[in-house]
């Protein structure tokens, strides 16, 4: 048993970001298989799945002396597999594959949402709603759900209060809310930005 095994996140952030790997590891060990299972159970594929989840440990890896735990890692890392999951659907639905092929997979309650619209119609509606907010909006917006930022992060990359952020984080979302409530699709957003 690692003498890392016992620390909860906050403590192993703690040491990741003084420099130590030891406690990449056991963030690693402790977090990988539960993501890879999410993004494996989502997207059906194990290479797509293995990829995604490498690629959000290595995106940790790269942040880690500026990273700043909110909630969580279990919170951050799911988050951001939600995020890439639909990045990487998106990608899918660019080159001719459609959610129906995703919503195969899915409950039925999944299934009769995302077959009432193609998945290349949604990710252009959502890249629209999202175009269309203020710029200072959609860019703290952006830092959050692209980037991964905490609000503090936002707050001191864009020098503005985390109150500042906050708001333009709840003008996005009740935006983003109400543009696909008329279409419909709110509970399939939400689960990824809402």
């Amino acid at each position: 048993m690692s003498p890392h095994s016992q620390l909860n996140d906050f403590e192993l952030v703690a040491l990741l970001k003084a420099g130590e790997e030891a406690a990449f590891r056991e963030i690693y060990d402790r977090y990988w298989q539960r993501l890879y299972i999410i993004a494996r159970n989502r997207l059906g594929e194990v290479t797509d799945a293995e990829e995604i989840v490498q690629e959000i440990f290595l995106d940790f890896w790269n942040r880690r002396s500026g990273f700043e735990l909110e909630k969580g890692l279990e919170n951050y890392f799911v988050t951001a597999v939600k995020f890439r999951v639909f990045n990487r659907l998106s990608q899918l639905a660019r080159h001719g594959r459609h959610a129906r092929d995703y919503a195969a997979s899915q409950s039925e309650a999944d299934n009769n949402v995302i077959s009432l619209l193609d998945y290349k119609e949604l990710k252009q509606q959502v890249t629209f709603v999202i175009g269309s907010l203020p710029d200072k909006c959609r860019h703290v917006f952006l830092l959050r759900h692209e980037q991964g930022y905490s609000p503090r992060q936002i707050a001191e990359e864009l020098n503005i209060s985390e109150k500042t952020v906050e708001a333009h984080l709840t003008k996005a979302r009740k935006t983003l809310r109400g543009a696909l409530d008329v279409i419909g699709v709110t509970t399939l957003i939400a689960y990824f930005y809402l």
